[in-house]
């Protein structure tokens, strides 16, 4: 299906105003923050939303019996969430957050719509940020939609796992691009988890999340995208797999990327915080990369 993956903050307003939020357009305020970043997502959609959106939590909608943070949830735990959100297999739905970035956690649940088999997902250019800017409708109303039936299934092949990881390393099946900021990257920041050390998976390339987007928190044009995968010598026409501190951010890649023509490149959904747990240390590299 061919919906547009970033849609303006004018085309929804003009959605909203017209009464066209329901089961075929339903709205997700998907905000999430790290402990550091000291803001709470559920606490703020409460006091300020879109109208209509409902809040969609991805450490709610996860596997909880993971020592790992919001790791992918099964397909029943997907289609019940996300049911009880009032989202049918026919509807629409756009995601957003409410972060300074313009978009952080959102990139994450765009992925996991269209990972679950559904398509028909759209995240809104420069988010509530913008939102807010352009002086669109706000509220703290909140109305629960009527839970429907949703029907996921699951496209394996979009997650990569620590075994699949490792076994890169040495036959370089795809190319690993991390978003995490250049400075944890490179082991001279510390992580945002305690007992967690800073540096990345051999053989990976840097491309901050936030470097994919403009200073307005807007996404880069494709052109700009395409140069910026350029510079960071990541081959657009070549297996693609993201990671970050927890599979959240990675996401922003996976989006460049569809944007750039090159769908389906895949997320390791364990992230830093798996790989620094479970690999030996010769697998903790940090400086630059010294070959791929």
């Amino acid at each position: 299906m061919g919906t547009q993956a970033l849609i303006s903050a004018k085309w929804l307003s003009n959605m909203v105003k017209r009464n066209l939020v329901g089961p075929n357009l339903r709205i997700l305020d998907t905000s999430w923050y790290l402990p550091g970043m000291k803001r709470d997502g559920k606490k703020e959609f409460a006091q300020t939303h879109i109208p209509g959106a409902s809040h969609f939590d991805i450490d709610d909608c996860s596997d909880r019996t993971s020592r790992f943070d919001h790791t992918l949830p099964s397909e029943e735990q997907f289609s019940d969430y996300v049911g009880n959100l009032g989202i049918s297999n026919n509807s629409h739905v756009v995601v957003y957050d409410a972060s300074d970035f313009g978009a952080f956690s959102c990139t994450r649940v765009w992925w996991m719509f269209r990972l679950y088999g559904h398509p028909v997902v759209s995240i809104l250019n420069g988010g509530f940020r913008n939102w807010v800017k352009e002086g669109h409708p706000v509220t703290d109303h909140y109305t629960k939609p009527e839970p429907v039936k949703f029907n996921a299934k699951m496209n394996r092949d979009w997650v990569k796992s620590f075994e699949d990881m490792t076994e890169n390393i040495a036959t370089q099946q795809f190319q690993v691009v991390d978003v995490r900021p250049y400075a944890r990257f490179l082991g001279k920041e510390p992580e945002p988890r305690e007992g967690v050390e800073s540096g990345h998976i051999p053989g990976s390339k840097c491309m901050p999340f936030y470097d994919f987007l403009d200073e307005d928190g807007m996404m880069l044009s494709p052109e700009a995208l395409k140069r910026f995968f350029q510079k960071a010598q990541v081959d657009l026409t070549k297996p693609l797999s993201g990671t970050c501190g927890s599979g959240v951010t990675a996401c922003h890649m996976v989006l460049a990327a569809h944007i750039c023509g090159a769908p389906g490149a895949t997320v390791y959904d364990g992230s830093w915080y798996e790989w620094f747990t479970k690999a030996p240390k010769e697998h903790i590299a940090t400086g630059i990369s010294s070959k791929l």
